[in-house]
Formats: structure tokens, C-alpha cells, sequence
């Protein structure tokens, strides 16, 4: 029997504190000399890259790794000669000085756990492949086999557990989204509810064992997938009276640059703004010493989130945190409802002087034939305060001015008024639009009298910003006030940043609005650059393009509005079988203009079909210059030489009518 849904919560509060950033406590566990748990910061990790059986190309490469900021450091142990070999790195670190603690990380493999567990401080066993089978069937269990394959692989997982024990050696239990077991499929489908009762089912072996020493994971490329699965893992811990275990925190296969960095943020960001995680890795298509940066950038903004504004408690969510569902509105003109969040680009600061201005937001003017075009991130708000635009727009671009500018300018008709709380109030019914109002505030100047008073309106949209530190969790509580009251006007989300934090700026922001997104919270986003004394007009347009690249990433990164091709890369480890960053970028070059396609694209077989649960097609190394192309989750072609594969991975998109050719407009590119 297959079950899609949670059990019946005692209650649906997740974490300490919606409301009061506060870390959630956790028991300490014991990695070589570096604990972790609540009790100490946040720690730093990545993973290897090079061929585990490259003693000296690993050992170079940990001490690169550490040097960057890893606190731990994984190795892969697909056998049992590397997991042999593990010992050779171990002893060649130490003798260089370099104490870091090593986790071993298996998949297939127990016997090559049993070995590395003698050997590093930390082993990874991942629940759906660790003595568990994977053959994409579905089975149908009854309780009595069901049972019995439970005890088949607790046959096989004890003696891990009794190794580690012995020697003191950590574990983690490391579920991912796409190698649920066939078993776990059969009985709870593809849901954040198999994956966390994958990870207990180990748990509790261990419990009966008092081997605690234990951190828990819950690793998705889908970013909606990700948060709900650790928000169930930490709330069933409790209801079960489970020991409240670390928590390691990674999106799986998160892609490079940009894009890789915007959705780690969107997951990553969203659970340590709620105070869940002990442990971040960042999971990128680039070199691992590239990784921890950008985890310690996403840890170190807590280290001074308090003390914070207060922000009204919360003793019961009104959604499904466990569930993604949109919050629904009324449609306001092309807002809210059905329609995809929009983005509205800010131009309040940027006077628009030239046709080519609008360009940094996906707008071109083309002279011959003399006419507009637009890319897939054609911003569909421009937002000019007191600024109005001396030409005529292209038609996918509408214009937002300063309420006292609409009231005077000649072409009302097609322009729309933003307002504050206290000049909405104070305007006369022939001082608004009849089709589309914005009214800014925040949650403080958005009263429930306000509120009732706009309920029924039918042309207005709230843009809703806070000056709390504790940024996301008060735009939540404002959501979450909308919700309980019932209330369907859409909400576009505004936040602000200093265009002189480049590296954080994409990293805070994917983490603010991400995490409202991933709740079903947002119709639209407005990112506002603070220029901070920059008056250079083309440095600003540069800073305009940037902030819209940004927005329309996070609307991708959150699922909620698919503009661009999306990569689901893996970072690349010891049994990668090809060039992972070379051959992204080559597909990329070859694909990026196909919007909305998703591609996995995969250096081994171990996480390959699974984590690319979410994609199209898939592009998977499966032995030396052996490719295998997937549809989905199913294998197409095997064994096609890396020469050949993506042209071949071409023709199966054409095949199924998704390729288009790409445009040779020179301008657009």
C-alpha cells in the first residue's frame, strides 16, 4: 500500500522559533577533533574530487579544500581498495600536519563501510542504496515482506553499527531524494515522508544499539522537496521521542555559477534562517575548494542575526510546511492566481535615458524592423519612482511611478500608481487606477484595518518589505497573518541591497525571498539595488541586469517560474567518470536556449537516474567514454561515446518536439 501523505501532526511547528532566530539544540557528536551540534558553530564541508586511488592528487587536493575554509573533508569509497586507500590519504595528511577530520562516503558498499570505519572519523551511508535494492520497480509490499526485507537489511547494517561504535567513528545517515529504494517507493511514493522514514529505519537500528553518534541528512535537487523532507525529519524526531540528532544541510546537484549558488541558498538558507542545521555543504559544479566560501557565507549571516526586531509569535502555521501548495489570490490584471510571479525591476535610481537602457532587463529594441524583442528574462515591471520613461514602452514591459508622478503624468492610462499605506488612505477615488494599484508597506503599516479594507478590492497589489534583520521570518508573518485572515490580495515581495556586496547580495537574497517561494508565498519580486554613492549611468545598468538575473533565478531555484534551461549537475567526486565542469558547459553552450528543459547531468550511475528525478533528460557517465542518455528516468541509449553524446542528446529532445533552433539575433546574445 502506497501512502502519500504525513501522519496526522500533533502539531506543525518544525522548529524552535518562527518568529526569535534561535538554533535549534541538538546532542553534540564526536568527528576526530571537531564536534558538531549546537553546542559549536556551524561547520564547513566539501568532498573530493579526484580518483580516491590518486593518493598524493587527493591528498593535494584536501589540503587546497581545508585552506579554503573545510572543516571536513569526504572521500569517496565506492570499494573496498579505495576504501583501503583512504588510510594512505589519511596518513599522508596527518604527516603534512593537516588534522582535518575524513568521511568516507558509501553507497553499495557495506563491506567497504566496515573498512573505512576503522580508518577516517566519519562514514556516509546512503539509506536507499546501503543493503537496500534499486531497480525503479514497484513492488507490492505487504506488512509481511515489507517486514522481511527490513530485517534483511538490518542483518547487514548491524555490523556497521557495531564497528563504529568500537572505534568512535560518526555516521551519517544520508538520504537522498532520487535513490529512494524501491521498497520505500512501493510503500510512501516519491515524497519527503519516504525519504525521512528511510533515514529512521537506520535510525532506529542504531537507537537499539545506544550508537548515537549520528547526523541526519535529507538531500534533494529539488529545492520545495529538500526543506519540507528536513521540516518532517526534524518534526518526527520529536514526535517519536527520537534523540534531536544534527542535521547536515545540502541541495543536491545544485549546478555551477549563478544558478548553483541561487538554489543552494534557497534551500540551505531557508532551514538555517528557522535555526535547523549543524553542518552546510554546498554542492557545486566547480572545483570543491570553491564550496566553502559560499557555505561559510551563508553560515556567517547568523552569526549576527541577534538580537532582532521582535516579530509577533507563531503557535500554529497556517499552511502545510510539510506540503508546497500557492498561496491563492484574486488575479489583479496579470498578478496573483494562476499567473507566474512576476518581477519588476527597480529603475528608480537609473534614469532611463535610451532605448538601449532597458536592455540590462531583457528588453531590446531591434532597428531593423523596427520593433521590440525580448528575451526569457524580460523583466515585466519597471520601476521608476519619480523617473518616468521619456519614450514609448515595448508592450511586455508595463511602468510603475510614484503615485504624485502617475496623478501628472499625460498617459495614465497605461502607466500604474505606487502608493504608501498613508497616501492610499488619503487619495480620492479619481486619484487610482482602475486597473492595477501597488500599495508598499510592511508588516507593521499593513493593519488589519487596512487590510479589510482592501480585501475585496479587485485593483490592488500589495509589495510588502521589512527593515527587520530577521528579514524572511517577518515577511512570512505577515504571509502567514494574510493567511489567517483570509485574505487574497497578491503580494509582490521587495528587499533592498547594496550593490557593494556582489558575493552575499545573490546568496541573502535567493535565501529572503527563496524561502517565502518554497511556501507557496509571493506573486512577484522587486529587488532594489542601494547604490551607495555609484553615479557611473552604464555601471548602474550593469548593476540592473545583475539584480534581474538574480530574480528571475530565485523564481527557478524556488520552482515557481521555470524562464531558463536549468542544469541539475552533480559537484563532481572520486567516481566521476568524465570531466563534470567541461562537459556542463559543453552541453550548456549547446542547450541553454531551450527555456524551461531541465538536464541532469551526471558523472556516475550512484545518484545518476535518481537525483534526476526532476529532469527532462538525463546525461550520465556509466564507464570509461560510455555515455548513457535518459528520458526521465528511463535509459534510451547506452554506452554512446562521449564524442557523440550530445549530439545524440539533441536528436532525442528533437524526437520529442522540444528542440527549437536557437536565435541568431546577435543582440540578444
Amino acid at each position: 500500500m502506497k501512502v502519500n501523505t504525513a501522519p496526522e501532526q500533533k502539531s506543525n511547528l518544525y522548529c524552535p522559533s518562527l518568529t526569535a532566530y534561535q538554533r535549534r539544540e541538538t546532542i553534540t557528536i564526536n568527528i576526530g577533533d571537531i564536534p558538531m551540534g549546537s553546542a559549536y558553530p556551524i561547520r564547513v564541508q566539501s568532498m573530493t574530487t579526484v580518483d580516491t586511488m590518486d593518493t598524493q592528487g587527493s591528498i593535494d587536493e584536501v589540503i587546497r579544500m581545508v585552506d579554503s575554509g573545510c572543516e571536513y573533508v569526504r572521500i569517496t569509497a565506492p570499494s573496498v581498495k579505495e576504501a583501503q586507500n583512504l588510510e594512505n590519504i589519511r596518513n599522508g595528511l596527518r604527516r603534512s600536519g593537516i588534522q582535518v577530520p575524513l568521511i568516507a562516503d558509501i553507497h553499495f558498499t557495506p563491506n567497504a563501510a566496515e573498512l573505512a570505519a576503522r580508518i577516517v572519523e566519519k562514514v556516509r551511508i546512503n539509506p536507499g542504496n546501503y543493503a537496500d535494492r534499486k531497480r525503479f520497480e514497484i513492488i507490492d509490499y505487504t506488512d509481511a515482506s515489507y517486514a522481511a526485507e527490513l530485517e534483511r537489511i538490518r542483518e547487514k547494517f548491524i555490523p556497521l553499527v557495531k564497528i563504529c561504535k568500537e572505534y568512535g567513528t560518526a555516521m551519517r545517515i544520508g538520504t537522498n531524494h532520487g535513490s529512494l529504494s524501491d521498497r520505500i517507493l512501493s510503500r510512501y511514493g516519491d515524497t519527503p515522508l519516504g525519504m525521512v522514514e528511510s533515514a529512521l529505519e537506520f535510525l532506529r537500528i542504531c537507537e537499539e544499539f545506544n550508537y548515537f553518534n549520528i547526523a541526519l541528512s535529507m538531500k534533494s535537487s529539488n529545492t520545495q522537496v529538500m526543506v519540507e523532507a528536513y521540516r518532517l525529519l526534524v518534526q518526527r524526531l520529536d514526535e517519536e521521542g527520537l534523540k534531536p540528532y544534527p542535521l547536515h544541510l545540502g541541495v543536491t546537484e545544485a549546478g555551477e555559477a549563478e544558478d548553483g549558488r541561487i538554489k543552494s541558498a534557497v534551500g540551505i538558507g531557508t532551514l538555517l534562517e528557522d535555526g535547523l542545521g549543524d553542518t552546510v555543504r554546498v554542492s557545486l559544479t566547480e572545483a570543491p575548494e570553491k564550496e566553502a566560501p559560499v557555505a561559510r557565507a551563508l553560515i556567517e549571516r547568523y552569526t549576527v542575526r541577534t538580537p532582532h526586531d521582535f516579530i509577533e509569535p507563531v503557535e500554529h502555521i497556517p499552511i502545510n510546511p510539510f506540503q508546497y501548495a500557492r498561496r491563492d489570490t484574486d488575479e489583479v490584471y496579470n498578478l496573483g492566481h494562476m499567473n507566474v510571479p512576476r518581477v519588476v525591476a527597480d529603475y528608480s535610481g537609473i534614469p532611463v535615458q535610451e532605448l538601449s537602457d532597458l536592455k540590462s532587463i531583457g528588453h531590446f529594441f531591434l532597428p531593423v524592423p523596427d520593433k521590440w524583442a525580448m528575451n526569457d528574462q524580460g523583466a515585466d515591471f519597471i520601476y521608476t519612482g519619480k523617473n518616468p520613461v521619456p519614450f514609448m514602452l515595448p508592450n511586455g514591459l508595463k511602468e510603475i511611478l510614484d503615485q504624485d508622478q502617475w496623478l501628472v503624468h499625460p498617459e495614465r492610462s497605461n502607466k500604474f500608481p505606487l502608493f504608501s499605506v498613508k497616501e492610499w488612505i488619503e487619495a480620492d477615488p479619481d486619484q487610482v487606477s482602475e486597473s492595477l494599484n501597488f500599495i508598499r508597506g510592511n508588516i507593521h503599516t499593513f493593519q488589519s484595518e487596512f487590510l479589510e479594507s482592501v480585501r475585496s478590492a479587485d485593483h490592488v497589489v500589495l509589495i510588502a518589505f521589512t527593515d527587520n534583520e530577521h528579514a524572511m521570518p517577518e515577511l512570512r508573518r505577515f504571509f502567514y497573518k494574510l493567511a489567517e485572515r483570509k485574505i487574497r490580495v497578491p503580494v509582490i515581495i521587495q528587499r533592498k541591497y547594496p550593490v557593494s556586496m556582489p558575493d552575499k547580495l545573490t546568496l541573502y537574497a535567493a535565501t529572503d525571498i527563496g524561502g517565502l517561494l518554497v511556501d507557496g508565498f509571493g506573486d512577484g519580486t522587486l529587488l532594489m539595488p542601494q547604490f551607495d554613492g555609484f553615479e557611473d549611468h552604464a555601471e548602474k545598468l550593469g548593476y540592473a541586469a545583475g539584480f534581474n538575473s538574480i530574480a528571475f533565478g530565485i523564481l527557478q531555484a524556488a520552482r515557481t517560474r521555470m524562464s531558463k534551461t536549468e542544469y541539475i549537475s552533480c559537484p563532481s567526486c572520486g567516481r566521476t567518470l568524465f570531466d563534470l565542469q567541461e562537459t556542463t558547459a559543453m552541453i550548456r553552450k549547446h542547450t541553454e536556449h531551450l527555456k524551461g528543459v531541465k538536464i541532469g547531468i551526471m558523472g556516475c550511475i550512484v545518484n545518476g537516474p535518481g537525483e534526476m528525478a526532476d529532469a527532462d533528460y538525463g546525461y550520465v557517465g556509466m564507464g570509461k567514454d560510455k555515455i548513457a542518455l535518459y528520458r526521465g528516468q528511463e535509459v534510451i541509449k547506452r554506452s554512446v561515446t562521449a564524442a557523440k553524446a550530445v549530439e545524440e542528446l539533441i536528436e532525442l529532445i528533437r524526437e520529442d518536439g522540444r528542440w527549437i533552433e536557437p536565435e541568431e539575433r546577435e543582440i540578444l546574445v
